[in-house]
């Protein structure tokens, strides 16, 4: 980190009285994400996070993002923390004028990201279950939440961090779906029901005693639920091409998820919300191998074409639910 970062993020911490002139502050960088800098920030006696958000995003593809969804982020945690204090880690200070917010640090050895057990072929079916569980709980209270549509008016965002870079780009590549996916794009932001986070994957969920803890919600819009619960599921898919070992475990998880998730539902009809979410879905598997930002694990171009020829014929032909989705993956 240069010097500027780090008198960046000193000015930050001393002005939130986070740290005191004399204390000096060592920075370690956090990794796993493309969209912003993280660190680790050890103090006398005392360890806490500091995230700043990046104009352009790490990824090969040229991929802009507007910085000020630092600010969506802060707020999405901070009307979480307020509800599931258990579920983000604990909101410290935030300017927005710099682009950074302080929060919590949770030890590694209390919580443990569950990309790196699903990877492991590790499979909880519980802590699955109480994901999805508490996707649905955030959005059921969210959209009893007056004031949410406004604070979180953030299409732009969502557009720049998940419409454009997942659905049109994927579109540009395959033209036979193209149509569908730009239906897919326009139904999905003219969709406004609930606090949606944007990017529910197992490497920005934590799980720990108290249950699951949410992080990196830079992509937090009022929008459409069916998004979250159709990002998380296409992850249990993706993981089934690395640890096939254990796909009865994961089409387990994904049933888990599904059931725990629908069962909060109560903001809108189910059948809506969940026809929704199965279109969505492989859409959403199609572009973590042609949209601009590939799953990092998928690198052989067999395992990829395994993935088209299931996602390709469920765009063209969408399901109602969610288990039909499943069912083309997990035989």
């Amino acid at each position: 980190m240069s010097k500027n970062d780090t008198t960046i993020f000193d000015d930050f911490l001393m002005a939130s009285g986070l740290k005191t002139a004399s204390e000096e502050a060592v920075y370690e960088p956090l990794t796993g994400g493309v969209s912003s800098d993280i660190y680790r920030v050890v103090l006398p006696g005392r360890m806490l996070c500091v995230k700043r958000a990046l104009a352009k995003l790490k990824v090969s593809a040229d991929w802009q993002a507007p910085v000020s969804r630092n600010v969506y982020e802060w707020n999405w945690i901070s009307f979480v923390a307020r509800n599931f204090p258990s579920a983000v880690p604990k909101p410290l200070a935030h300017d927005a004028s710099s682009g950074v917010f302080a929060m919590e640090f949770l030890p590694g050895g209390e919580y443990h990201l569950w990309k790196s057990q699903l990877l492991q072929g590790n499979i909880d079916r519980k802590a699955a279950e109480a994901t999805g569980r508490l996707i649905g709980q955030i959005h059921s209270i969210s959209a009893r939440t007056s004031g949410l549509a406004e604070k979180f008016d953030s299409g732009p965002n969502f557009y720049a961090l998940r419409l454009e870079p997942y659905l049109v780009a994927t579109a540009a590549k395959h033209p036979f779906v193209s149509d569908r996916l730009a239906e897919l794009v326009q139904r999905t932001a003219e969709t406004k029901l609930a606090l949606v986070h944007g990017d529910v994957s197992p490497k920005n969920i934590l799980l720990g005693k108290p249950g699951p803890v949410f992080l990196d919600a830079e992509c937090a819009w009022y929008g459409d639920p069916a998004f979250d619960l159709a990002f998380c599921l296409n992850h249990l898919m993706l993981k089934k091409i690395i640890v096939g070992h254990a796909a009865t475990e994961l089409a387990s998880s994904f049933a888990a998820v599904t059931a725990a998730y629908m069962d909060q539902v109560d903001w809108e009809d189910r059948d809506a919300l969940e026809a929704r979410a199965a279109s969505l879905l492989p859409a959403l598997f199609l572009a973590r191998v042609d949209g601009k930002s590939p799953v990092e694990y998928i690198t052989d171009e067999c395992q990829r074409e395994m993935v088209r020829k299931a996602a390709i014929p469920l765009i063209a032909s969408p399901r109602q639910k969610l288990a039909d989705v499943a069912r083309a993956w997990f035989p």
